[in-house]
């Protein structure tokens, strides 16, 4: 089975399952595409060795019942796997190798799976480009001049490029969905709470949220079922019965409501990208939705808000890398306070700096209530805009992104450019709802793009459904020429 790897973590389990194919087989065959594709730098560490004998574990005593039977995952490396070394993509984690295991990843091995490796990601997940992480930049498998969207990149490109079956990023203001868009990929982020925190490398704590990223709406319920759960190790983790996605998956949306904000057309948009906006109504409208003109009218403060209470709860989280109990620490420093001086700012790179700087600055004396006070009560008023039109209509489409995937170095010198990015994605984490891109049609150049999907809070299942029926009825299909072999 020689093409096994082009195909469906739903069509992988099934031949796993029918003997078709061998765990170890399949090992087998990840491996190879993984050691061929080192021009995309997906992966920051490979843990062939291990998945090879957790493989044979498995073939010489299966389990048929479980929900990812035999399957290999490389995963962003910012979720925490004992014994396997864990970077967030930074300097000051280069020798860090954690005691234990996070939640999701603990959960996804409970089902079956076990780990391929870790993939590359922007710096503690700052950044829309994967351009900022300490082990250089991921290529999109989409373009050899292209980035991957960030901050799952290394996630989104190896994804794309047949290194993984499905895998897992997180989501602080759009990281999941973005990277997803750029590659042709499906890419969730559950409702805050949903999955658990647990062991993940923490940005900014009241919006991280872990979630798939697939080739298929359908491997996406697959993995949302096996990732997801209540977990008391996480004070902000949602006490509710585990649904059964996959199982409950259908894709008649006669009588939905969608929603379409007026506020989600930007300027200098591509005509493409509102083109697409065009073909995601009519598909929808044709399958029996009804669409309603809505609008969310604090949706233009949601950047400034986000870039003022991200950056403050990430001056907070990354005050524990000190150069005394893990991680990297300088060699330079005649005393302790210089030491901690001199290990900050050799070990973080400038975007983190940065946000450190902004965070620092929001947080301070005098500025508290100017800033990080106001945002917060701004914020509010984004989630009530979506509670308001929610009374109203089942789910809202929106464009993706505001573009295709750019070159390399392109916004590197422009960081207000970048943050522009998120524009579309930010709104969502900052009211803690749910929602998915899903791989819509390419621009003129072929890249892809994609439409988001936004549902109320612990309402993953329907805007799976609406997702799922969608994606029958839109003909994407990813055209990725092995180019980088």
């Amino acid at each position: 089975m020689a093409d096994i790897t082009n195909q469906s973590l739903n069509e992988i389990i099934e031949n796993v399952k029918t003997k078709k194919v061998s765990s170890t087989e399949l090992i087998k065959a990840y491996v190879k595409n993984i050691e061929s594709a080192k021009k995309l730098n997906a992966f920051v560490t490979t843990t062939f060795d291990q998945a090879l004998d957790k493989a044979k574990q498995f073939d010489n005593k299966p389990n048929f019942d479980q929900l990812l039977p035999g399957i290999p995952l490389a995963v962003k490396d910012l979720f925490c796997t004992e014994n396997t070394k864990t970077t967030a993509g930074s300097n000051i984690l280069n020798n860090f190798i954690p005691s234990y295991e996070s939640t999701v990843t603990k959960n996804l091995w409970n089902h079956g799976s076990f780990l391929l490796g870790k993939l590359n990601c922007d710096e503690f997940a700052m950044g829309s480009s994967n351009e900022t992480s300490h082990y250089g930049n991921v290529i999109n498998p989409v373009g050899d001049q292209l980035v991957p969207g960030g901050s799952s990149g290394g996630s989104s490109s190896a994804l794309a490029a047949d290194l993984t079956p499905a895998t897992i990023g997180t989501d602080t203001g759009g990281s999941i969905r973005q990277p997803a868009s750029f590659t042709g990929t499906v890419g969730l982020k559950p409702t805050y709470g949903l999955c658990s925190r647990w062991g993940i490398v923490a940005f900014a704590s009241s919006l991280d949220q872990a979630g798939p990223m697939t080739k298929t709406i359908k491997d996406c319920a697959i993995m949302l079922e096996a990732m997801s759960g209540f977990d008391e190790k996480d004070s902000t983790s949602i006490n509710k019965k585990k649904e059964q996605y996959s199982k409950n998956l259908k894709d008649n949306i006669k009588g939905l409501k969608i929603g379409i904000p007026k506020e989600y057309r930007v300027d200098n948009m591509p005509k493409e990208v509102d083109e697409l906006w065009e073909k995601g109504k009519k598909i929808l409208k044709d399958l029996g939705a009804q669409l309603i003109d809505i609008s969310l009218p604090h949706t233009k403060y949601a950047l400034p808000t986000y870039y003022i209470v991200a950056p403050a709860e990430a001056s907070s989280n990354l005050a524990r890398y000190d150069g005394v109990r893990y991680g990297y620490r300088s060699k330079q420093g005649k005393d302790l306070i210089e030491m901690y001086e001199k290990t900050r700012s050799e070990g973080f790179g400038d975007e983190v700096k940065r946000r450190i700087l902004i965070g620092t600055y929001v947080l301070s004396s005098g500025y508290y209530d100017a800033y990080y006070l106001k945002a917060q009560k701004v914020r509010q008023l984004i989630k009530k805009d979506f509670d308001d039109s929610f009374k109203k209509i089942d789910a809202i489409l929106t464009p993706s992104t505001p573009s295709s995937a750019f070159k390399i170095g392109e916004k590197t010198n422009d960081p207000v450019s970048m943050y522009l990015n998120d524009i579309f994605t930010v709104p969502v984490n900052l009211a803690g709802l749910p929602a998915l891109s899903m791989p819509a049609g390419v621009d003129k150049q072929g890249h892809p793009l994609g439409l988001q999907l936004i549902g109320k809070a612990l309402d993953e299942q329907k805007i799976l459904n609406i997702g799922y029926a969608f994606e029958k009825n839109c003909g994407f299909k990813n055209k990725i020429k092995k180019w980088w072999s």
